[in-house]
């Protein structure tokens, strides 16, 4: 016998899967009830081996164990399954026997803002296959269900058996009275006890007392009743004769929604959603609706689905040029990912990897010190445990392009010796093999420009300091900073690009004619440009007689440093050349001075190298700044700890599900063209939001991840917040905004404790009273911003939902995205959690534009 997760009436498999034949169907779930009832397996963990029985609940979507600890594990909080060979580096950690391996299960997943993980051994090779089929199906339908809003028959059923399932607390397939009240205080429900009494004697047709799975499912869909749906659809209709067809249609979507669609798609998307269809059972309907008319049913529907996506890039498909110089993109990266806690006492291991890298993270960090045998990699002079190089290397080649085909670069600080160097360049080109990007150090050809992501396709690169140059980078920075203290060079007018610096003073104290004076230092200005030169052929390799460093450095390692050469910044000064393989990384604190002193200078540089940003080392927690705000200096990495939940990591995940969830995108006209007049052209605008409802905010949880039901029903206000970079010094900020009761907060640098961060602009919405079901607001908000060079894409909007008297505690339900990428009308935000995993049957729905302020 086994149990599926069994379609509501009224719904067949086919609109389920229109437009999406591969997405997961409930025919998909199909879990052995040897399983439902529990099997006796193996949990390893580091403290014990114990013999536990764990059993799976398709229908809550849970798998469920005895644990003094809750033993609930949600399926949508599950981030990876591994099993088998995968689960590898766990049995080797746990030092186990290797024929374990063939039947162990690792579960990865976050509870409490923490990721967790839970390890089974089967008894048996038929037991894991059985645990290891049902667990991936299962993961797959809801993974599939948190992918937006769309898949609304499956959605639907998932619900019903989930919340009928939680409700038979008695398991005889019937619901009381007393069973449909506690399952309206775990929705939220805000009515009374003579309404849900009305609501429950209408569905019960056959007035027996209870409600079977038919009768269930009526009184759900009376529940679920969307007013201001409605309202919208009476509104189109009585504009258009009290009719909705492909005409109002067309009026709405192009008015209203902003679409780009042509007539053709536009039509196309109207016949998806009315009843002739095929698959469509139109023995119901009426003659109007036969001849093209869109019912509230499908209207609600399509406001539901994929084709009315908040978010204007919603498949996963790229569709950025990716043949652009790679300093032309931004570039998801990460900071100390060998971590996954504190930076001072954390865990270092491969998770941090793998976890990065499945989220399309193309620039990874190691640190990397002489290890007994081979180099390990931990943080430094912390007491953070340490993890093996060769381990690391074959996570990343192994997990690098499952998500992303595009580059992984591979930043590294190397400790160690000569010696272990040369290992961990042996090491590299084991794992990588051939898509390791090398070259001789002597014989180089002259870079002119950077390689682009796709001529790069499938390949590592190692970013590191390559000493040679580094040294011979200081000589001629030194250098230049003799000659320009050298009275001649002093005595000469000032170039036009430093006319807003304060005038400085003749230091030349010749009686020689000033023409002279001038003529002899220009002289001196050539002879030490041509110096500068000879300099420059050394460090690319043109001249064989450079010198050997200080500190030691592995010619093998410096072959591995082709297009992506770590260098230290020595400002950015006309006379400092970099050339275009030369990366410099900067501390968040370094880059937000060098912005305040040199901001067109940086953007002038970024068009043709690599710049990388890193969090601040004093906040040892971890938290992480606001990378928006160098990304509008062109600041292509900007490295994040993606072990920490707050704003930073949000904004970090906003920005890079875009273009496929490539990680890489494509940088604004503005930031990557020389023309000036972009970037001085400034704009003001408002963003007009109007809340009008949510549906089925989540319920509280503990720290085990069990609902709260004895806390009372929740009171939901709505925050809107714009993160805005600090690309102007006066911010748009009409006394109108103010008086309405928008919140600014200026921007921040960064201290000990906090992070660096841009500027906000926050409206709230007023709390309703005890209804997380189905609050309604109709709230209009007014959010002004300015902006530089229509870089839309680098202002945030984030909404999120919280619980009244909680106003800075973890909201409820959150949605990020660039305000760019935000499409205009009627739209559904799916709601996530704070760790950013979208809640499955959470959604704000609100209406949306932006206006120019003339």
């Amino acid at each position: 016998m086994s149990a599926a997760i069994a379609l509501p009436e009224g719904h067949s498999d086919d609109p389920i899967h229109s437009g999406a034949p591969n997405h997961p169907q409930a025919s998909d779930m199909v879990i052995p009830d040897v399983l439902q009832r529990g099997t006796l397996m193996t949990k390893v963990s580091e403290r014990a081996k114990k013999r536990v029985i764990f059993r799976i609940d398709p229908d809550e979507g849970q798998i469920l164990y005895k644990s003094s600890k809750g033993g609930i594990i949600p399926i949508e909080t599950i981030k990876e399954i591994r099993s088998g060979t995968d689960a590898h580096y766990y049995r080797a950690q746990f030092q186990l026997a290797e024929e374990t391996e063939e039947r162990w299960i690792t579960v990865i997943y976050i509870l409490d803002g923490t990721y967790k993980t839970l390890h089974m051994v089967a008894d048996t090779r038929d037991v894991f296959k059985l645990w290891d089929t049902s667990l991936r199906k299962l993961y797959a339908i809801r993974q599939g269900l948190m992918s937006g809003s769309g898949n609304v028959g499956l959605r639907q059923a998932v619900w019903e058996r989930q919340y009928w399932k939680g409700a038979d607390k008695a398991g005889d397939q019937i619901l009381d009275f007393e069973d449909i009240e506690r399952l309206c205080k775990r929705l939220n429900v805000n009515l009374t006890t003579a309404e849900l009494e009305k609501l429950f004697k209408e569905a019960d047709t056959t007035n027996r007392g209870y409600l079977d799975f038919p009768e269930f499912q009526r009184f759900v869909k009376v529940l679920k009743h969307r007013p201001d749906l409605e309202a919208i659809y009476q509104k189109i209709s009585s504009n258009s004769g009290g009719k909705f067809d492909f005409p109002a249609f067309e009026k709405f979507m192009q008015d209203t929604q902003k679409s780009k669609l042509s007539q053709d798609e536009i039509k196309s998307v109207f016949a998806k959603y009315t009843p002739e269809q095929p698959g469509t059972d139109t023995t119901t309907t009426s003659p109007n609706e036969e001849s093209g008319f869109m019912t509230i049913d499908g209207f609600t529907d399509f406001l539901i689905s994929p084709d009315n996506a908040a978010f204007s890039e919603q498949n996963d498909s790229i569709w950025q040029d990716m043949t652009r110089p790679i300093s032309e993109y931004f570039i998801s990266a990460s900071h100390n990912t060998y971590l996954v806690g504190h930076q001072l006492v954390g865990v270092s291991t491969i998770e941090g990897y793998i976890r990065a890298l499945l989220h399309s993270c193309r620039s990874v960090e190691l640190d990397i010190y002489d290890g007994e045998k081979e180099p390990v990699v931990y943080h430094g002079k912390t007491l953070t445990s340490k993890v093996s190089l060769r381990d690391i290397c074959e996570a990343i080649a192994k997990y690098a392009f499952v998500t992303s085909p595009y580059p992984v670069l591979i930043s590294a600080e190397v400790h160690c010796g000569v010696a272990q160097q040369d290992m961990l360049v042996d090491i590299m080109n084991e794992t990588f093999g051939e898509d390791l990007i090398q070259a001789p150090v002597e014989g180089r050809p002259k870079l002119e420009l950077l390689p682009s992501p796709e001529d790069l396709r499938l390949k590592f690169l190692l970013k590191a300091k390559n000493l040679y140059v580094v040294e011979q980078l200081a000589a001629a920075q030194a250098h230049s900073k003799a000659a320009t203290k050298s009275p001649l060079f002093m005595s000469l007018p000032k170039p036009s690009f430093f006319e807003a610096d304060a005038p400085s003073s003749t230091s030349a104290s010749s009686d020689e004619p000033e023409e002279k004076i001038i003529k002899e230092g220009i002289t001196e200005i050539k002879e030490g440009i041509t110096e500068m030169k000879k300099t420059w052929r050394k460090i690319r390799g043109k001249d064989n007689s450079i010198p050997k460093p200080k500190v030691k450095m592995s010619f093998r390692l410096a072959a591995l440093l082709v297009y992506t050469v770590g260098v230290k910044c020595h400002g950015l000064a006309p006379e400092t050349t970099y050339a275009p393989e030369h990366v410099f990384s900067l501390s968040e604190s370094g880059a937000t001075k060098l912005l305040k002193e040199s901001t067109a200078e940086l953007i002038q540089h970024t068009q043709k190298h690599l710049v990388r940003i890193y969090p601040k080392g004093t906040r040892v927690n971890s938290t992480n700044y606001q990378p928006h705000r160098y990304w509008a200096s062109g600041a292509q990495l900007t490295a994040i700890n993606w072990q920490t939940f707050d704003l930073g990591y949000m904004i970090n995940q906003a920005m890079f599900q875009r273009n496929g969830r490539a990680g890489y995108v494509l940088k604004p006209v503005a930031l990557r063209l020389s023309e000036k007049g972009l970037l001085s052209k400034r704009t003001q605008h408002f963003f007009d939001v109007t809340i009008i409802s949510a549906e089925q905010l989540p319920r509280l949880r503990n720290p085990s991840g069990q609902e709260l039901f004895e806390k009372s029903i929740i009171d939901p206000f709505v925050e809107v917040s714009l993160h805005i970079p600090d690309w102007s010094h006066s911010p748009f900020l009409p006394d109108s905004a103010k008086e309405a009761g928008a919140k600014y907060s200026p921007p921040m640098d960064a201290t000990s404790t906090k992070a660096t961060s841009g500027r906000t602009v926050s409206f709230r919405t007023r709390p309703i009273k005890d209804n997380g079901f189905n609050p309604e607001w109709q709230e209009e908000l007014c959010l002004p911003f300015d902006c530089i060079g229509d870089m839309k894409d680098l202002i945030f909007v984030e909404f999120a939902v919280r619980q009244h008297g909680k106003d800075e505690g973890e909201p409820l339900g959150m949605y990020c995205v660039p305000l760019g990428s935000l499409e205009h009308g009627f739209r559904h935000l799916p709601l996530h959690d704070a760790q950013m995993s979208q809640h499955l049957f959470s959604t704000l729905f609100v209406q949306i534009n932006i206006r120019d302020v003339d």
